[in-house]
């Protein structure tokens, strides 16, 4: 199992949670933490406790994102107009890879990160390979011609277990989607319930 691959099964664990809403997820054999003491781990947790949960959850549901890339994007949407929870997510969802993900042109959202950093997309016709590069309302994202035919691409399209939201219109048969606006929190298909409000008094506080 590589590094990543254990990574994200041991997030699912230690917030005994299935982040990702994947059927292959640990926490759908066993709820508790990971190691010898995992069982025993159910105590109450402090406000301070419950507000850096929930920014471990929503920090690691996009990825490789390093403290100091989420905290900035936080700053940001704090100083932007309107409600910081909300500006928070409508930041995070127009992140290129996170487009990708939501596309359903790849499986996970680590899966979208390596693709973006390889090449294989385009916005408006250019090639862009930053992952966090972000998209504005009426961009097109495209997946290359020559990764069209990729065989993690065509599978991650069957995928069933997640549906393309609203606030995307994807062609598969093109592999091109729209990014139509930027959805608040009530818009995003999280499979668990994130709480940004907490991600908020988390950096508020500390």
């Amino acid at each position: 199992m590589t590094k990543r691959t254990a990574a994200k099964y041991k997030i699912d664990r230690r917030m005994g949670e299935n982040i990702w809403g994947r059927p292959k997820s640990p926490v759908n054999r066993r709820e508790y933490g990971p190691g010898q003491h995992g069982q025993r781990r159910k105590g109450k947790l402090s406000d301070f406790g419950l507000q850096l949960r929930a920014k471990q959850k929503l920090k690691g549901y996009y990825g490789d994102l390093t403290e100091k890339q989420f905290k900035r994007i936080y700053l940001e949407a704090a100083r932007v107009k309107g409600d910081t929870g909300e500006n928070l997510i409508g930041l995070l969802e127009r992140r290129l890879d996170a487009v990708v993900y939501r596309a359903k042109f790849v499986p996970t959202v680590f899966a979208a990160r390596q693709f973006v950093n390889h090449g294989h997309v385009k916005v408006n016709g250019k090639k862009v390979n930053i992952p966090s590069y972000r998209v504005k309302e009426g961009d097109v994202i495209e997946v290359r011609d020559r990764s069209k035919q990729n065989v993690a691409v065509l599978e991650a399209v069957q995928l069933a277990e997640r549906d393309v939201p609203e606030y995307i219109e994807a062609d598969h048969s093109k592999m091109t989607a729209t990014f139509v606006r930027t959805p608040g929190l009530g818009d995003v298909p999280y499979p668990v319930m994130m709480e940004p409000n907490l991600v908020i008094e988390y950096y508020a506080q500390n």
